[in-house]
C-alpha cells in the first residue's frame, strides 16, 4: 500500500495543513510509523541512527502556533532529519557514527539547528553516515558506521551503492522517511548520496551555512547542505540554513541580508543560459551512463540553453595532505567543546578507544585517524601543508572554475555525477536526477559555478528538472 505522504513536497504539506487535512502531529506520526516499517523492519535500510523523543511535542507546539495564526516559515511543522555529525542540544547523541562518541551529548544546538528550530521545523531524528564522514579508514564502505551499521540504498537494498558520507540522509529522503534532510560535505558527501538516491543535493559556497557545531574534517572544505526530492524543497531548506554566524568567520563574508533563493525557481531558466560541458569525467562512465548524459545535454539544448564544448575541468583531487593536517586540529578543537565529561576529548583518545574495542569499532581499520594523529603536528605550520593548500585552491578556483566561466562566458559548468573541484574551491554545485541505469542505480548530473552563484545555479537546475523530470520513488 502506498504511503499517504509519498513524494509529498513542502508546499503540498503546507497546503494540506492550511486546509486541515494534515497537522504537524499527523505528519510526524506518519513518518515515524514509516521509519518503523521500512527503516528498522522490512528492507532494514538503517538510514536513521536515532529518533528525537521530543518530535511529537515539537509538532504539537507547531500545531498550536498555526491555530493561533503564527506561521514561522515554509518549514513550519515540516519533519526534517539531520546527519549525525551535527550537534543537537537535546536528548539525542551526536556521534558521527563512532562508538567512541556513543555516549556523547552536545552542549548546545549547532547554529544551523538553531535556525531550523526557529523556522518551525520538526527535527525528527538523526541519520546514519559513513563513520567520521568517511575520514577514518581508506576502504570503509559507503554508509557504514560502527554505531549505526550499514545503510542500504532503497533502490536496491544490498546490491547498489548508497553513496556517502551523507548516506542516511540520502536513503531516508529517497525512501520518504522525512520531507527533507540535512547532509554535510567535504568532498562529494552530499553529491554522491544525492546522485545514488535520485535526489537534489546542494553543496553551497563554503561559509553560506555555518559550520559551528558540526563534527569537522577540514576548515577549508566542510559545509552542510540540503538534500531533497525536488529542487524547490532543497531551495526552501537552503534559505533557512543560510545565515551569518559570529562564531564562524567564513560566514561573515557571505550575504549579510537573507537571500530569497525561491525567486530563482524559473521554469524557463535554461533559455539563453550558457552551459559549459565538462567531458573530463566521461571516461569513467558506463555506456548507459553516457547515454543519459548525452540525453540531458540534448534536453538542455532543446530548452534553449547554449551548449559550449571544450570546457573540460581536470580533476582537482587533493592528496590527503591538506585534509590530514586540518583534521587533527579541527577535531581536537571540536572535542574540546564537549566539556570534561566527554567520553573522548582528543583524536588520540578516540584512536585508543577504537583499539581497546577493536572488534566492534575497527571493521575497516582506522588508517586515516592514525595518519592524522602521528604524521601531523596539529598546528598547520608545516610548509608542505601551506604550499599544498594554496596551490590546490588556485588550481580549483583561479585556474579552474573561474577561468572556464570567464573565458567562455559561462553561466554554469555541467558535469556527470559530481566532481571534486567545487569541493576544493569551496564553490557551489547542485546535483539533479537525470535517469537510471538498467540495474536500478539512479544517475544524477551536476551544475557548478563560482562563489555565491547559487541563484544562477538554482535557476538552471530548476529548469532542467522541469524538462527532465527523472525522479521516481524506489519500490519498497
Amino acid at each position: 500500500m502506498e504511503f499517504m505522504l509519498q513524494e509529498a513536497t513542502i508546499r503540498q504539506l503546507q497546503q494540506a495543513m492550511e486546509a486541515g487535512e494534515q497537522t504537524a502531529v499527523s505528519m510526524t506520526t506518519a513518518y515515524l510509523q514509516r521509519i518503523a516499517e521500512i527503516d528498522q523492519d522490512g528492507p532494514m535500510l538503517r538510514s536513521v541512527i536515532e529518533l528525537n523523543p521530543d518530535a511529537i511535542y515539537i509538532a504539537m507546539q507547531m500545531d498550536q502556533e498555526r491555530a493561533a495564526g503564527r506561521i514561522r516559515s515554509e518549514l513550519h511543522g515540516i519533519p526534517v532529519l539531520i546527519k549525525d555529525n551535527i550537534n543537537t542540544g537535546d536528548h539525542m547523541h551526536t556521534t558521527a557514527g563512532s562508538l567512541a562518541l556513543s555516549d556523547s551529548f552536545a552542549p548546545e544546538d549547532a547554529f544551523l539547528v538553531k535556525r531550523l528550530r526557529a523556522a518551525g521545523a520538526v527535527i525528527l531524528g538523526k541519520t546514519n553516515l559513513t563513520e567520521m564522514a568517511n575520514f577514518m579508514a581508506i576502504d570503509m564502505k559507503n554508509g557504514y558506521s560502527s554505531r549505526g551499521g550499514q545503510t542500504l540504498n532503497p533502490y536496491g537494498p544490498g546490491q547498489l551503492d548508497v553513496g556517502g558520507s551523507s548516506s542516511g540522509s540520502g536513503a531516508a529522503v529517497a525512501a520518504n522517511l522525512c520531507v527533507v534532510a540535512v547532509g554535510t560535505e567535504t568532498d562529494g558527501s552530499i553529491m554522491s548520496p544525492s546522485a545514488n538516491n535520485s535526489l537534489v543535493g546542494i553543496k553551497p559556497t563554503l561559509g553560506l551555512i555555518s559550520r559551528t557545531g558540526i563534527i569537522p574534517i577540514t576548515y577549508t572544505q566542510d559545509t552542510a547542505g540540503p538534500m531533497a526530492r525536488t529542487v524547490t524543497d532543497a531551495v526552501i531548506l537552503l534559505g533557512i540554513l543560510a545565515g551569518q554566524d559570529e562564531q564562524d568567520a567564513a560566514t561573515l563574508v557571505s550575504p549579510a541580508e537573507p537571500v530569497d533563493y525561491t525567486a530563482s525557481l524559473d521554469p524557463d531558466g535554461l533559455r539563453g543560459a550558457r552551459i559549459g560541458i565538462n567531458r573530463y569525467y566521461m571516461k569513467d562512465l558506463t555506456e548507459e551512463e553516457r547515454t543519459i548524459m548525452e540525453a540531458s545535454i540534448e534536453a538542455m539544448r532543446h530548452a534553449g540553453a547554449v551548449i559550449v564544448e571544450g570546457t573540460n575541468l581536470p580533476e582537482s583531487a587533493q592528496e590527503p595532505t591538506v585534509l590530514l593536517y586540518e583534521f587533527k586540529s579541527a577535531l581536537n578543537r571540536y572535542l574540546s567543546t564537549l566539556g570534561p565529561g566527554a567520553p573522548v576529548r582528543t583524536l588520540k583518545e578516540m584512536i585508543d578507544y577504537n583499539h581497546l574495542h577493536h572488534r566492534e569499532t575497527l571493521k575497516y581499520g582506522q588508517q586515516i585517524l592514525l595518519a592524522a594523529e602521528y604524521e601531523t603536528s596539529g598546528r598547520m605550520t608545516e610548509s608542505k601543508y601551506i604550499q599544498h593548500r594554496l596551490q590546490y585552491l588556485k588550481n580549483a578556483r583561479e585556474d579552474g572554475i573561474d577561468r572556464l566561466l570567464r573565458e567562455h562566458q559561462l553561466d554554469a559548468i555541467f558535469s556527470p555525477r559530481f566532481t571534486d573541484t567545487p569541493a576544493v574551491a569551496g564553490y557551489p554545485c547542485i546535483i539533479v536526477p537525470a535517469g537510471y541505469r538498467r540495474d536500478g542505480l539512479p544517475f544524477g548530473i551536476n551544475f557548478m559555478g563560482t562563489a555565491y552563484s547559487e541563484p544562477e545555479l538554482i535557476r538552471i537546475a530548476y529548469a532542467f528538472e522541469q524538462v527532465v523530470p527523472a525522479r521516481r520513488s524506489p519500490v519498497l
